[in-house]
């Protein structure tokens, strides 16, 4: 459960300069790469996709992340954002450039199928265990104990991906960084966002002054919104979080329901200013990005969360936060396992014979590692005599299959009364007395099973709701 601790003002990400103004801190930026995700890439139905290929700069992280990953268990699509808060170029005006520096880090998920999305937002002044890194300058910084952001600083985007990955064992597909300028730059391109003010606002650092109530923002005064630490709240990191969880709400539920979608100038508007304002992997290209736009298409806003990792207060500093466990791990496990949303089980019709009677040996006929195992061990759970897991042999099945061998016929029926959509067919090449279950794309797991669905979390965001909903 996530807690209201609040933290004093700590602005050094690694406890070693003069206090650098947390305020610039911008959960925002991600709302570029986030709204560039949801809007798609449908502007490659009108040919000019090619074009905004050239506005994306890419870099190189393969040789960080290394060949020790997480395995890939499903067809969902994680994107990791990354928040910069360089300060040269267009960003000069922001401050002194002290080098590019991470804030803000979402994972960003997609459920297959373009069932839901949930962005999980990883607090700076978290406590983990970092990997070895190699840093800009080519040296190894070995593992150790630190603050998450601390990541970013050590050895880039590269580095950060390596270390959510090696923290949540979630595959991560691509990642995105984006900057100040860039985030000015969407919010226009949308014609402004809605924020809601519970009391008037006059701070002098961020430039932000409003009256309480709602209002519709653009450029300096979104970035000032984003920006501000001591006009609103009580001035802790994750109060803050909270806050621009609402702004990037704010931000999808307007790219999905303004017509930016099916607006061919407003979609191609949008992304030039998305496209010149972040930094990709080299193969987060924008033809993978078309296939993004599949993952998500029809998608509305109020299927689109924010959450917070689960924490703690870190006891050794209290300026300092720790996970909170079991939570965090069950909401990783979930985020890992997420086939895709099951509608609520039916109820299941008693089997002719006991399922100990029942012998199964579970096939995997899809691309999808562990599946078979997975299901095997529901099968056990459910008291059926699991003779064999493996993976199927020949083609590829399109669907989930009940074959069985001589003898087994009851046997097959008794299973088929637990696999969805399952119909029992006499399989030759099938042992005697077993039956096969060969799994398919279309495996969701047995009929009455938990379905896999990422844990409610208080306080969490979603992009449906109003702005002014109270959390």
């Amino acid at each position: 459960m996530i807690s209201d601790y609040n933290y004093p003002d700590y602005d050094d990400p690694a406890g070693d300069g003069p206090r650098r103004g947390v305020a610039w801190r911008v959960l925002g930026w991600v709302a570029i790469g986030m709204a560039a995700v949801l809007v798609g890439i449908s502007l490659v139905a009108y040919g000019a996709y090619r074009k905004l290929q050239g506005n994306i700069s890419h870099e190189d992280v393969s040789s960080e992340l290394g060949g020790h990953r997480p395995p890939k268990l499903n067809q969902a699509l994680n994107i990791l954002m990354i928040g910069s808060d360089q300060r040269n170029g267009a960003n000069a005006q922001y401050g002194k450039d002290v080098g590019a520096r991470s804030d803000t880090i979402i994972l960003l998920h997609f459920s297959p199928g373009g069932k839901k999305a949930v962005g999980i937002s990883f607090p700076r002044d978290s406590m983990v265990q970092l990997p070895q890194c190699t840093s800009h300058s080519g040296s190894t910084i070995p593992a150790h104990l630190g603050m998450i952001n601390e990541s970013f600083n050590n050895g880039g985007a590269g580095c950060t991906w390596r270390t959510i990955e090696s923290l949540t064992k979630i595959r991560i597909d691509h990642f995105a960084q984006v900057d100040f300028t860039g985030f000015k730059r969407v919010v226009d391109a949308l014609g402004g966002v809605e924020i809601c003010l519970p009391q008037r606002v006059d701070d002098k650092d961020s430039g932000l002054h409003l009256s309480a109530g709602r209002h519709i923002v653009k450029g300096d005064q979104a970035l000032a919104y984003v920006r501000n630490r001591h006009g609103l709240g009580d001035g802790s990191d994750l109060g803050r979080i909270k806050r621009q969880q609402k702004f990037l709400g704010a931000v999808v539920k307007k790219a999905t329901s303004n017509g930016t979608l099916t607006n061919p100038a407003r979609v191609y508007s949008f992304l030039t200013a998305a496209t010149k304002s972040i930094t990709t992997d080299k193969d987060f290209t924008v033809d993978e990005m078309k296939k993004v736009a599949g993952s998500v298409q029809g998608m509305s806003a109020g299927k689109v969360q924010f959450v917070t990792v689960p924490w703690q207060q870190y006891v050794p500093d209290p300026n300092r936060i720790a996970w909170k466990e079991p939570d965090a791990d069950n909401l990783f496990a979930a985020i890992r396992n997420d086939n895709q949303v099951q509608a609520p089980p039916k109820a299941v019709k008693q089997a002719s014979l006991p399922p100990s009677q029942v012998k199964v040996s579970v096939l995997n006929g899809t691309s999808i590692p562990g599946l078979a195992q997975r299901a095997g061990d529901q099968l056990t759970a459910r008291g059926y005599s699991v003779v064999k897991v493996g993976t199927a042999t020949g083609a590829k099945p399109s669907r989930t299959e009940v074959l069985y061998g001589s003898g087994a016929d009851q046997q097959a029926s008794a299973l088929a009364q637990v696999v969805p959509n399952s119909k029992p067919v006499a399989d030759q090449s099938a042992i005697a007395g077993v039956v096969d279950l060969v799994l398919g794309p279309d495996w969701q797991g047995l009929k009455g099973a938990q379905p896999t669905t990422i844990p409610s979390s208080p306080g969490a965001v979603n992009a449906g709701d109003d702005v002014c909903k109270a959390q």
